[in-house]
């Protein structure tokens, strides 16, 4: 994964528009590290190949960075995205990462479902 470059993933949120696509969202603040801490409070969230049809999306930010997908009836985002990959004609993935590379937030689209 390479670093976020806003003007390419804009491109590739609006290539995914207008069409079912599988989501991928993923939430984190080191739910399998609470061991080491009792009062550390965890919280995740998961939703894997979630079919959905947006209507049009945004990156916004310096970075990290935040994406929406305009649903039609709401809205799915995810904030904190850090790097991204264009995994060929299929695949987005975008995550997050905190400063010791660990990850914090993925927010992957796929015209196929994810294994």
């Amino acid at each position: 994964m390479e670093l976020i470059i806003p003007e390419k993933v804009q491109a590739e949120i609006d290539r995914f528009a207008q069409q079912d696509v599988y989501l991928h969202l993923e939430t984190t603040n080191g739910a399998y590290a609470s061991h080491y801490n009792e009062t550390f409070l965890s919280a995740g969230a998961y939703i894997r190949n979630a079919l959905i049809r947006y209507e049009h999306g945004k990156i916004v930010g310096n970075g990290p960075y935040r994406v929406g997908l305009k649903l039609g009836i709401g809205w799915v985002y995810g904030e904190g995205l850090t790097h991204f990959e264009i995994a060929g004609e299929d695949r987005l993935l975008l995550a997050g990462h905190d400063s010791e590379g660990k990850l914090a937030v993925a927010l992957e689209l796929s015209k196929t479902p994810f294994e």
